[in-house]
């Protein structure tokens, strides 16, 4: 598959989790690990019906390093992300947890046949200063704590190390994600049993939006991010990654959960601008391979 192919699929999921937070809203109100579980059964099911096409053979002959791997980066992530909010629900833990498109950068340039370009990296700091402007324009309502700020911190590392070693599993086929999204349903069932009050959606709303979730946003858009990491320029995928606090900003704004306003618009220049910056850097490798 070629590497700009490669990349769009994986900037579908980008476009999927820009969908994220209008559908968590319309499940409320689910508590985080049960609408984790469900989801993620979800999208494991799908996931399984997809590799049965191939046969489950392709699932068998891959190691339990790889599973653990996988389970662990996906679980972790949610389960950092949830605990830091509920410590610390504030604007600046999520622009913390939001540090993980950069680290995609920085982190990749450590990969065989990879390096830091410098156009990249500044295209991600113009991204995530776009970035900077919502989270921290939302009222999150309540305060940072440097517990919070530390588990924002980790989660930010948890995902941006779980995708940048996605490359060093090329060879390991995307179904496996199937058994990644399964394993972190079991572990977010066991996790909710263990700490939340069971509350169901009260309407049809909410449980069309727990199937959404389960396509799109914690479905789907783990298996295509997987081929992006592995095939795709991983250092533009992850300055556009911060497309998605836009597009889900944009997304609730067009339902009229949030209203529009100049940050936005500001927001909007940085975020396509840095992006632009990481585009051109690409492009330009790329041709540069080509000679």
């Amino acid at each position: 598959m070629k590497t700009s192919r490669a990349t769009a699929i994986g900037f579908t999921a980008v476009l999927m989790w820009a969908l994220l937070a209008l559908f968590t809203i319309g499940s409320a109100p689910v508590p985080p690990f049960l609408l984790n579980a469900l989801t993620f059964a979800i999208g494991g099911t799908l996931g399984l019906i997809w590799t049965l096409r191939g046969g489950l053979g392709r699932l068998r002959g891959i190691s339990w390093r790889v599973y653990a791997f996988g389970i662990i980066g996906l679980f972790g992530y949610h389960a950092l992300y949830f605990t830091a909010f509920r410590i610390a629900p504030s604007a600046e833990t999520g622009l913390m947890a939001y540090l993980w498109p950069l680290f995609i950068v920085l982190f990749a340039s450590f990969l065989p046949g990879e390096r830091l370009r410098p156009i990249v990296l500044i295209g991600a700091v113009v991204a995530f200063a776009g970035a900077a402007l919502i989270v921290l324009g939302r009222d999150a309502g309540g305060n940072a704590t440097p517990l919070g700020l530390f588990l924002g911190f980790l989660c930010a590392i948890t995902w941006a190390g779980y995708s940048t070693l996605s490359r060093r599993l090329g060879d390991v086929p995307t179904e496996s994600v199937t058994v990644f999204c399964l394993g972190t349903a079991v572990l977010s069932a066991l996790a909710h049993l263990a700490w939340e009050e069971t509350v169901w959606p009260a309407t049809g709303i909410g449980w069309l939006s727990i199937l959404a979730l389960g396509i799109g946003p914690v479905g789907a858009a783990f298996f295509t991010w997987d081929i992006g990491m592995k095939q795709g320029d991983i250092q533009l995928l992850g300055v556009a990654s911060y497309a998605a606090p836009l597009l889900s900003t944009l997304a609730l704004v067009a339902t009229g959960i949030t209203p529009a306003s100049w940050t936005l618009l500001a927001a909007a220049v940085l975020i396509t601008g840095g992006a632009a910056l990481a585009a051109r850097a690409s492009a330009g490798a790329g041709a540069s391979a080509g000679e």
